[in-house]
């Protein structure tokens, strides 16, 4: 069971202070390893604060020796009420810039405010005041991770920072929906159409439709998250990038399905060609926006592509 704050004795306490403080020289450590590669200044900056993190603990360490002696007992944030429990650096990999200065954030203010509360609770005058600077020099960490692109990265060093960030995105993000919704929209044109034309109705080419965007989007979500880890590669979470494939590959086909729920076979049909026009054209436009293609030459390529599928449906659904 844990124990109350408020149970802990003096000895206790900087015992506490003393692990807390070793923790977050870690987790600092841990910031500044996973950023290296892509976050270089941002890196520096945490290996920075634990270096400070581990001067805490030092001066924390002599004042424990000078009241209590050499035997320091353990314990840790888990055995006392009132901690936020804070998931593991390593088990929250890849890192990101946002993820890492809020979980900072947290990880100073909680530690600002034992300090304030560990000072209070003291008698010895030299131990108050010990726990008072260290609030302090808290305060200031708290303040550092909530402005830290703002007012600790130098302009260069935060286009940098916005880049990397920005390759990341279209690494996890961007290119599994972008594969996934070329797929779908591609993909699913010839057996949409080639039902429509060949059995003239429109329930027929919804079903049909149906079954293939949602078929494909399994598949290709299987496909990708199972294509790597992301460890090597830098891709992110093979779950989080076989979700966004598959959906993304769903959508592309679901998008000119839905028009077979009209009745009339000829409206539906054209509102369903009209629908891929756009379809093909919003591939050409992401391809341009992330993946810096020239417009035209995406569109050119998406566009054939999608064309030739078209037509195979058509002729196929027509013989």
């Amino acid at each position: 069971m844990a124990r109350n704050f408020k149970d802990l004795s003096e000895q206790e306490i900087l015992a506490l202070a003393i692990s807390s403080e070793e923790t977050d020289a870690r987790v600092y450590a841990d910031f500044a390893a996973g950023l290296k590669v892509d976050y270089p200044a941002t890196a520096q900056i945490f290996s920075e604060m634990e270096v400070e993190e581990n001067e805490h603990r030092r001066v924390l360490i002599d004042e424990y020796r000078r009241r209590f002696g050499e035997h320091i007992p353990l314990v840790r944030r888990e055995d006392v009420k009132g901690f936020v429990y804070r998931k593991p650096v390593w088990m929250i990999r890849p890192l990101g810039l946002k993820a890492v200065r809020r979980h900072a954030e947290v990880m100073e203010t909680e530690t600002k405010r034992f300090y304030e509360r560990a000072a209070g609770k003291v008698s010895d005058a030299s131990t108050r005041k010990l726990l008072g600077d260290l609030a302090e020099a808290e305060r200031k960490h708290v303040t550092l991770a909530d402005d830290l692109q703002q007012e600790h990265l130098t302009p260069e060093a935060e286009a940098e920072e916005e880049k990397a960030h920005r390759r990341l995105f279209v690494l996890q993000i961007v290119q599994p929906g972008l594969t996934g919704l070329m797929d779908g929209s591609v993909s699913t044109l010839a057996p949409v159409f080639a039902a429509a034309f060949a059995t003239q109705s429109s329930h027929d080419a919804f079903v049909v439709g149906l079954a293939a965007s949602v078929g494909a989007g399994i598949s290709m979500g299987f496909a990708e998250g199972v294509s790597d880890d992301g460890s090597l590669t830098g891709r992110g979470k093979p779950l989080l990038r076989g979700i966004v494939c598959g959906l993304m590959t769903t959508a592309g086909g679901i998008g000119h399905t839905l028009p077979f729920l009209l009745k009339n076979f000829r409206t539906a049909t054209a509102v369903a060609v009209f629908v891929v026009a756009i379809e093909l054209l919003l591939i050409s436009w992401i391809r341009n926006r992330y993946m810096d293609t020239p417009f035209l030459r995406a569109a050119f390529q998406v566009i054939v592509g999608g064309v030739l599928v078209f037509l195979v449906g058509i002729w196929i659904g027509s013989s």
